[in-house]
């Protein structure tokens, strides 16, 4: 009961909110007549039950639904034979004369309607009229064993670029784009995220369990996306969560239990190696006839060798003491649903639990390792108040308890490789002096090295997070007036608050003072006496320093009117909206931020059809934004499109060859504006942001080169009443295939992107003006074009075995229309210009190769970045004038951001048994591996004056240049002690391509055949085996290639998983 923690409590409450809910919800109509027919309803093709049926006798309002097992029974007095209407989503209607009791009934899937309604921008079309980019996901396919949803985004949407540098539990967000990233600076390049219609945060959108989704689409181009106005530039991300189900109560039950693992292990070379390098890497960079100093005696590196005494002569491999192979992490989802024809509720409740891969020390009271515990619960209740009136009251709570090393688990594994591995152990066992001591002895040296074993066990840091929301929805129709009309209210309000505190206590540090090699025997100095800083036993706590709360609110209300109504041929809708949006946060440092934030704006659709054929559409937002002036606050955001579906034309149906092998072609076309408010950090542009007797103030001089600073008054920010919104002109055409009886079904879309308006600093002011700050204004522009496109293949191959296929492919590339920058046009400097170049693109220089010798470095150009020599990097001389500076810098390599995002993947069942695999690649990206963070034996201090050596990797030891290996490609350049800086330029020598193609996920299920368990009333019990991040194929094999340059952070994680789900 301890391991689960909250669980019991979760299920009872649910299960008991679930029943009483059940017994109120439960109005279903008593038969009106008093004879019997039954019968079972089952797909013509899999030949499996239907659940949800709806079946009605002809002439006769009483219907009923089929259960789980596709049966229904009617009470009727009417003799047989009898018509008998039946209906479902996905299913062709069907009219069919019953002759006899019980009847078996088929139907067959209707190709057009398996998801005949897409969910669009504040409301929902069918799909045959949609004449926008919308891209819907079956919430299926987003579960693979993790609990944060962002991670299974990769490779299985359409036109998101999605990638995850990260494995830490809590911070594994993964960083998606819709269709790229086509904006730069430091606006908001995300989409924007909604949940049940209501803006939410990528946090709140990671712990959504894939049970709990209704629909999950990606609306892409501007006519989906106008009608959020000043917020769609980027794309939006739509979710609504599940909703109740008229019929007795449902209860399903899904547990999962993971071992995670590092996907891999960066390798660092063994002490000696350290040790030998280190005096080496001295030796390379002592001048001249000097006498170079070692690091390491041989007799050190002799008596380590021999493991003499592993106090004395540590040989300490970090990783292995401070990390864990594997750990494992839990999941529960538990939902109800059920009700009647007046309320309907849907009620769930989960819990994960995600664990790191950090140690905890068996000597403290307190758990240092990272342990995230998430309980979520969510209630959504739909109520028809009339027959015309409907309600629906959601509600939701969710709690994060956090708990791990105080500097995080990524400064930790960080920590934990920036450390030699024979200056000192991590602990020593105490020697006579010291065998009463009740604290740990960790290993130190006067010099305050870091020790990575006493900053993991030094304390501790916990962090809650609440999240509470209420939200309430009533949909009238309207009909007795205007048929068609509906009027739809919302109200939403959203609270966060997070509380964290630190607790620790100041290590004892200790250095052996002296050792009796005879005896084996050492002797400890205490180091805490000799500094400031005094060592401590019990945990502090400090509430100014180690404590933080903030608290969040935020109110959200929405409006609209909606019309549809067929006349013969003509299909006609139309819908206005209007929302008003409130924030408020605690976290704030200035007066600006602490304000509310506010948003308004009006929005609408208008849409026609003509016969199934023609479809065009208008959409239009219409938003303020209290950011800007009150000339440039309001911005108009039209958009329209037009669709044709070709295969509904008479001459496509008359044609046999079409008919039968094309059986659905739809072409559609849009063109619209867009915009984001979300644009730099400036709170408000219009009004300056001044300083008063600010420390820094003024320079004296122009510049503040000279470094004499007066204290006074400090314009940090410069009004501007011209700064308006950033604008987005989308352009999409799409084309929809069907073919052999629509096994095959293929979407592809082209787009391009012009975005104006895009804030920038002037970069052509002189600094004579005497501007501290520099002025921003709308003068960027960026264009982004690309493709994506879906595939997806389902066949039945008899009664009992299926295979399913699915891919999709999205190239996103966007570039720089005008950046402002010097003319380097003008300059003759061509190669250093932005415009025409992608935007995530990293400007470097071009590294030719290794220098020889010392004749190579003196006929080579002047390098300006400080000391080299043989074994150093040879860079590129691009203008030709025998100098390396700022001026030979040159775009290198593929954007950081990925351009290309694709995926693919099987399905296979037979009987009860299904299998699956997904494949997930990336390509068009380049990383860099951080010399700065990886050059070894490098010693740096931080603002405590703690130093830190950084380790060795196995692959700098295995190939580094030489006097013995003078390898002008060796991977790595001469060593050295000390940072040099000509080495650490972003340059082509470091750059590593970032494509590679994974194992996403793979699952092998079992469901208990249905004879073995209906005499438990159970509808389905399954048993499955999963994985997640198994295998990844790449020509960089140093570590997880999709972390990127960030080799030394905390890695992506591997995943076996065993679970079970149970509905009854």
């Amino acid at each position: 009961m301890k391991k689960y923690g909250a669980i019991p409590y979760l299920v009872l409450f649910v299960l008991s909110v679930g029943c009483n809910l059940s017994a109120l919800a439960q109005d279903i109509p008593k038969p009106i007549i008093n004879a019997s027919l039954v019968g079972t309803v089952i797909d013509s093709v899999s030949k499996q039950p239907i659940e949800g049926v709806t079946v009605q006798l002809e002439a006769v309002t009483h219907q009923v639904k089929t259960d789980w097992e596709g049966k229904f029974s009617f009470v009727t007095g009417q003799k047989l034979p009898v018509t008998l209407l039946l209906s479902a989503v996905g299913y062709n209607s069907k009219t069919i004369i019953v002759e006899s009791s019980p009847a078996i009934i088929e139907l067959s899937p209707s190709s057009e309607d398996l998801d005949e309604v897409t969910v669009v921008a504040f409301g929902q079309q069918k799909k045959g009229s949609v004449v926008s980019s919308i891209q819907t996901i079956d919430a299926k396919e987003l579960r693979i064993p993790s609990s944060n949803l962002t991670t299974s985004f990769a490779g299985r949407i359409a036109g998101m670029i999605s990638y995850q540098t990260s494995g830490e539990p809590g911070q594994d967000n993964a960083n998606f784009f819709i269709r790229g990233i086509t904006s730069f600076g430091s606006g908001k390049v995300d989409p924007l995220i909604l949940i049940d219609k209501v803006e939410m945060t990528t946090n709140d959108l990671a712990r959504l369990h894939p049970d709990d989704i209704q629909s999950f689409s990606i609306l892409k181009d501007a006519t989906a996306t106008a009608l959020y106005g000043a917020r769609g530039a980027n794309g939006v991300i739509l979710v609504n969560t599940k909703e109740g189900k008229e019929g007795k109560i449902s209860v399903s039950v899904r547990m999962e239990n993971s071992l995670s693992s590092p996907t891999t292990k960066i390798e660092m070379a063994d002490p000696i190696t350290y040790m030998r390098l280190s005096n080496e890497a001295i030796s390379a960079r002592t001048l001249g006839d000097q006498q170079p100093l070692q690091a390491f005696s041989e007799e050190r590196i002799a008596n380590t060798i021999a493991q003499t005494n592993p106090y004395v002569y540590p040989a300490v491999d970090w990783m292995e003491m401070l990390t864990k192979d594997v750990t494992s992490n839990q999941r529960v989802n538990l939902n109800v649903t059920g009700g009647g024809n007046i309320a309907r509720y849907y009620i769930t409740g989960s819990f994960t639990q995600d664990n790191g891969v950090l140690k905890v020390d068996n000597r403290n009271n307190f758990n240092n390792n990272i342990d995230l515990k998430k309980y979520t619960l969510r209630s959504n209740i739909n109520i028809n108040l009339t027959n015309t009136t409907e309600a629906l009251i959601r509600v939701q709570a969710a709690f994060d308890d956090y708990n791990g090393p105080i500097t995080g688990g990524n400064e930790m594994y960080n920590k934990i490789l920036q450390v030699s591995p024979v200056r000192f152990p991590a602990y020593y066992e105490p020697d006579r002096n010291y065998a009463h001591s009740n604290h740990i002895l960790f290993g130190g040296s006067t010099t305050r090295y870091m020790n990575p074993y006493a900053e993991l066990v030094k304390g501790f840091r916990q962090q809650s997070t609440t999240n509470m929301l209420a939200q309430f929805e009533l949909k009238q129709k309207l009909n007795q007036w205007v048929e068609g009309l509906e009027a739809r209210v919302l109200g939403n309000t959203v609270r966060y608050s997070t509380f964290g505190l630190s607790r620790s206590y100041s290590p004892y540090f200790y250095q052996v003072s002296r050792y009796d090699q005879a005896n084996d025997e050492y002797f400890l100095r205490e180091l805490n006496s000799e500094g400031e800083f005094a060592g401590s036993e019990a945990l502090s706590y400090n509430p100014g320093r180690d404590k933080n709360t903030t608290v969040t609110s935020a109110f959200y209300a929405e409006g609209s009117v909606n019309y549809n109504r067929i006349f013969g041929k003509h299909d006609v809708s139309g819908m206005v909206v209007s929302i008003l949006r409130n924030s408020l946060t605690t976290d704030a440092q200035t007066l600006a931020e602490s304000l509310p934030r506010r948003n308004l704006g009006v929005s609408g659709r208008f849409t026609y059809g003509y016969d199934s054929r023609y479809y065009t559409e208008f959409n239009f937002g219409y938003n303020g934004s209290e950011k800007f002036d009150k000339g440039h606050r309001w911005g108009f955001f039209p958009s329209v499109g037009v669709a044709w579906n070709v295969s509904n034309e008479k001459f496509w149906e008359e044609s046999d060859f079409l008919s039968r092998y094309i059986n659905k072609l739809r072409v559609r076309g849009t063109y619209g504006l867009v915009g984001n408010d979300e644009i730099g950090d400036v709170r408000f542009f219009y009004i300056s942001q001044i300083e008063l007797n600010g420390g820094n103030g003024y320079p004296t001089g122009f510049s503040s080169a000279s470094g004499k600073n007066l204290s006074g008054v400090k314009i940090l920010n410069y009004p501007n009443s011209l700064i308006g919104w950033e604008k987005a002109y989308k352009t999409n055409i799409g084309i929809e295939l069907g073919l052999f009886n629509r096994k095959i079904d293929i979407l592809v879309d082209l787009f391009n992107e012009h975005r104006t308006n895009i804030l920038q600093y002037r970069a052509d002011l002189p600094s004579t003006m005497g501007l501290w700050s520099t002025p921003q204004v709308n003068v960027g522009e960026a264009q982004g074009r690309g493709v994506d496109a879906s595939l997806d293949y389902n066949h039945t191959i008899n009664r009992t075995t299926w295979l399913t296929a699915r891919a999709n492919f999205t190239y996103a590339r966007s570039v720089f229309n005008f950046y402002e920058e010097p003319d380097y046009n003008r300059a003759g400097q061509s190669w250093r210009s932005r415009n025409d170049r992608p935007i995530s693109q990293t400007w470097g220089y071009i590294a030719e190769r290794l220098f020889l010798d010392e004749a190579d470095v003196a006929y080579s150009a002047r390098q300006e970045f400080g000391e080299y020599g043989p074994g150093d990097i040879k860079y590129k001389d691009i203008n030709g004038d025998n100098l390396i500076n700022e001026a030979d810098l040159v775009p290198i390599g593929y954007p950081q951001t990925p351009e290309i995002n694709y995926g693919f993947g099987l399905s296979f069942g037979h009987k009860n048994l299904d299998i699956s695999f997904f494949f997930q690649g990336s390509g068009n990206s380049s990383f860099w591996i951080n010399a700065n963070k990886m050059s070894p034996f490098v010693i740096s201090y931080d603002a405590n004056e703690v130093a830190t050596e950084t380790g060795l990797a196995k692959f700098i030891a295995d190939d580094y240049w030489s006097e013995n290996n003078q390898n002008p490609y060796a991977v790595w350049p001469r060593l050295s002690n000390y940072i040099i800086n000509n080495n650490t330029q972003t340059s082509t020598w470091f750059m590593r391509n970032g494509k590679f193609l994974r194992l996403k996920s793979v699952e092998i299920g079992y469901n208990i055949p249905s004879r073995w368990i209906s005499g438990w009333n159970l509808k389905n019990v399954r048993f499955y085996a999963s994985g997640l991040n198994l295998a990844s194929f790449s020509d960089f094999k140093l570590w997880d290639v999709e972390m990127g340059g960030n080799g030394f952070n905390y890695p992506l994680q591997r995943v076996v998983n065993l679970g079970f789900n149970v509905s009854f």
